[in-house]
């Protein structure tokens, strides 16, 4: 009792960003069209839940399982498969909250953390990622704990400490191949040790320590060997980076190229005055010299600039496990900035809310309401909402197609073999026995004589499929998100084959 009267307020300010933070997550989650990875996690994790024997089966495309294991028994809950997936995200994101709250107040203090929490939950980059079904949110989640406990290790040195960093190292890599890079730069923590350390060799201890977090979360890893394709993991991997060798003549490229990129989405999904914010707390962090802070900074730079140097595709959700650290410091600039003002503390804090929500609030609440919100990165905007990765009406298709089996055996086509069609569909037609056949933007000869004795529909992309299927009937047609430099728009489209 004592100590909730002690902390009443910050304990009303927590309940309240709490639930700012589901505001901004729950509404409409599945309003935004369903992603291609989307479509194939869930698919997969339907896949598992069905066949024990099948549990490792994301290793035959080179992708860990962790998601997919967690996702299974929400299934049970959930009949909605894309609500189910991204409600995950949703959770991951939160524990990300905690992690952003805990390590803020950690290295630095009560305030930081706060406002830290704060930008975690308003800034487009997270609020947008966190609402889809992707593995990113959880290597987030993963990513910023693995930070705080190596902190904390540095502080204590204790073998229990290093053991719990080790199982979220390994969960980390179960859940994402690229957190290796988080046991590669474990040895930045070391840093955090100093010379007021009371052990006799502290650094010494502290080796041995990082080695049991490293050696648990290899372990872990390896776990992975127990699945018939392991050894897929690394030969996928190497399709998405470049060798050293590759880059030798040229060092730059990719490093260029995606520097541009970043410099197109930070402003966008971090706000401006956000990211602004950022680089005043990175600047102002040199100037306190914090050691603690510095490992936060390497933690996440070092990640972020090997990704810009030696990744062949590069996309934003890629560089989520930065956006938790950034917002560390964007809220420890802001915080600064306010110290050196002389005013109120509530008119201070009404200046701060001013700078940072309109635009972030912005983007949040279109695309909640109205997706796709207006700033969104064109790339971002092409792959999520306007072309073939984009599955509108899928779930509506779906409904349809089952509702005909009424009126006799129903076959589905899919201009697709793997992704969006037919996995995207394949998700809300799991229990029933209607036959799905991916293939190419073509009706054999086979398929529509088949016509006559059963009911044949065909689902793709209107604008792919135009000019190469004919004797068709449009039963359905889903708009996608009208392309921004007038191009021609595309929809979901649902076919019945005519028979000959």
């Amino acid at each position: 009792m004592k100590f909730i009267v002690k902390y009443q307020v910050e304990l009303i300010i927590s309940f309240i960003l709490i639930a700012s933070y589901f505001v901004l997550r729950l509404p409409n989650l599945t309003l935004q069209p369903i992603f291609a990875d989307e479509a194939i996690y869930i698919r997969w994790a339907q896949v598992m839940k069905a066949e024990p024997t099948l549990r490792f089966l994301p290793l035959s495309d080179g992708k860990t399982p962790l998601y997919m294991w967690l996702l299974m028994p929400m299934f049970k809950v959930f009949t909605d498969p894309l609500f189910a997936g991204r409600l995950l995200s949703v959770i991951s994101g939160f524990f990300t909250l905690m992690g952003v709250f805990f390590l803020s107040k950690k290295v630095f203090n009560l305030k930081v953390a706060l406002w830290a929490s704060l930008l975690y939950i308003i800034t487009p980059y997270v609020v947008f990622f966190d609402r889809m079904a992707l593995v990113d949110s959880m290597l987030s989640a993963f990513t910023i704990w693995s930070l705080y406990f190596a902190l904390w290790l540095m502080e204590s040195q204790r073998l229990d400490i290093a053991m719990i960093l080790g199982y979220l190292l390994g969960g980390a890599i179960l859940t994402k191949t690229p957190a290796t890079t988080s046991i590669l730069i474990l040895p930045v923590s070391l840093l955090a040790l100093g010379k007021k350390n009371s052990q006799k060799y502290p650094y010494l201890t502290a080796l041995l320590l990082l080695g049991v977090s490293i050696m648990i979360a290899l372990i872990m890893y390896n776990l992975l060997r127990l699945g018939p394709n392991f050894h897929l993991l690394s030969s996928r991997n190497s399709d998405y980076i470049f060798s050293p060798l590759e880059l030798k003549d040229r060092p730059l490229d990719p490093f260029i190229p995606h520097f541009h990129d970043i410099s197109d989405w930070f402003p966008k999904l971090f706000s401006w005055p956000i990211l602004i914010l950022g680089l005043i707390g990175v600047a102002k962090l040199f100037w306190v010299k914090d050691r603690r802070g510095w490992v936060i900074l390497f933690w996440a730079l070092i990640p972020l600039l090997l990704e810009m140097t030696f990744l062949r595709t590069f996309t934003a959700r890629y560089l989520l496990t930065f956006a938790p650290a950034f917002l560390i410091f964007a809220s420890f600039g802001l915080t600064q900035i306010l110290s050196k003002f002389k005013s109120k503390n509530i008119l201070k804090i009404f200046i701060a809310l001013i700078i940072i929500l309109p635009l972030a609030l912005k983007f949040d609440f279109q695309l909640i309401k109205n997706p796709p919100p207006l700033n969104l990165p064109k790339e971002e905007r092409r792959g999520y909402f306007e072309e073939w990765t984009a599955g509108y009406g899928l779930k509506d298709i779906a409904n349809y197609l089952i509702a005909q089996k009424k009126n006799g055996s129903v076959v589905v086509g899919t201009a697709g073999f793997f992704g969006t069609l037919p996995d995207g569909l394949q998700i809300y037609m799991d229990k029933s026995d209607i036959a799905i056949v991916g293939s190419s933007a073509t009706i054999s000869a086979q398929i529509r004589t088949s016509a006559k004795d059963h009911l044949i529909y065909f689902v793709g992309n209107k604008n792919d499929l135009e000019g190469k299927i004919k004797d068709v009937k449009l039963i359905l047609e889903y708009p996608k998100a009208k392309p921004q430099d007038n191009t021609k728009q595309d929809s979901t489209a649902l076919y019945q084959v005519l028979a000959n």
